[in-house]
């Protein structure tokens, strides 16, 4: 009996002294990744901060020594929405640090991950892992990937620059589009920039001004518009604000670009008899921000919307709007140049959710087109 209570007593000190041990290690773990790498990021909870300590304690020189103390700086790109694990992986590969996986750790523990920026940056391989993340905490880099999506209206391209590396805000971006110092002979005196801003990616300077911005992008708009288009927005009466402006109808209405010629072709229709052109998307553009919704383009719409009062309802009034109500891609410019030869005044999204739409040449053959 004795001997059965010692062996109990002995076991009950093992477990003790056990469970002592892993307490002082996950204290431990922690206090040594903190003394090392900083404090970790307030998101982690209790198990990552001792499962990512752990691993930078382990391998603390895959930071602390540089891949390659003699190598060649090279330029490194990361591309807009690319995830940690991608941006490790290719540091690796590329050859700037040891360890992919203990500098995506690193990352995750400074809470890093939430906060490094698209753009190009200047690396070398004398760096440490721990020098190169600094790097891309600090936003040292010398280009941005800049994105701006055909059918975006300005206030759009406004909300992507937080995240942009661009130095300047969207309100000072804003002023300089809605009265821009340099028009590139596109815009009509006293007219914004809305319309003219050409969708693409492009590759800026960090230190890029919003004038300068502006600029770029109207002299890639005029660089893509060949003399045949405009040619042929002569030839349908238009003038290139005007033609614009139908451009801009067309992008917001179609969701498949084989369908902007024959989109087209009923805006020409429709304004040679004097018709009204009846868009939600102009409707939308006048109504301005749904804060409800939190879009720019309000959908559906309701009765009391197709009756706001603007000049850009084309509900309520004849013609063209304006001016354009997006910026559109060169699809919805060449349909304004070549529509299709058709005889339809009426189209309406299909049923089946596929973004195409149902053409008719009579409001009746318009009706039966009814969703159900």
């Amino acid at each position: 009996m004795k001997h059965r209570n010692s062996c109990l007593l002995w076991m009950l000190l093992l477990i003790m002294l056990v469970a002592l041990s892993l307490v002082a290690v996950a204290v431990f773990v922690p206090q040594a990744a903190r003394q090392s790498f900083g404090e970790p990021s307030p998101a982690l909870n209790a198990w990552q901060r001792f499962r990512y300590g752990y691993e930078l304690v382990l391998n603390a020189g895959n930071l602390t020594q540089p891949r390659d103390p003699s190598g060649a700086e090279q330029l490194f790109l990361i591309q807009p929405g690319e995830s940690v694990v991608s941006i490790s992986i290719r540091l690796e590969q590329t050859g700037l640090i040891r360890s992919a996986s203990t500098f995506r750790t690193y990352l995750l523990w400074t809470g890093l991950d939430t906060v490094i920026q698209s753009g190009t940056y200047r690396l070398n391989p004398g760096q440490t892992g721990f020098d190169i993340a600094q790097i891309l905490k600090s936003n040292s880099l010398t280009e941005v990937t800049f994105t701006l999506l055909p059918g975006w209206r300005m206030e759009e391209i406004a909300a992507t620059l937080p995240t942009s590396g661009l130095e300047f805000t969207q309100e000072a971006f804003l002023a300089t589009a809605n009265a821009p110092a340099i028009s590139q002979d596109l815009i009509p005196a006293g007219a914004s920039a809305e319309g003219f801003l050409y969708p693409g990616t492009y590759s800026l300077p960090r230190t890029t001004t919003t004038d300068q911005l502006v600029s770029i992008l109207l002299q890639s708009f005029r660089s893509h518009l060949p003399t045949e288009i405009l040619a042929a927005y002569t030839n349908h009466g238009l003038t290139l604000y005007q033609a614009v402006t139908l451009a801009s109808v067309i992008q917001r209405e179609a969701m498949v670009e084989d369908e902007m010629a024959t989109i087209a072709s009923v805006f020409y229709n429709r304004l040679a008899i004097g018709m009204k052109l009846q868009t939600d998307p102009t409707v939308q553009y006048a109504l301005g921000y749904n804060a409800v919704q939190g879009t720019w383009w309000t959908n559906p719409l309701s009765v009391d919307d197709l009756h706001f009062d603007s000049p850009y309802n084309t509900y309520l009034y004849p013609g063209l709007p304006p001016g354009p109500i997006s910026n559109p891609g060169l699809a919805a410019l060449e349909a304004v140049a070549n529509p299709a030869q058709t005889t339809y005044y009426f189209f309406q999204a299909r049923c089946d959710g596929s973004g195409l739409h149902n053409f008719a040449e009579t409001f009746e053959q318009h009706q039966q087109n009814n969703c159900p």
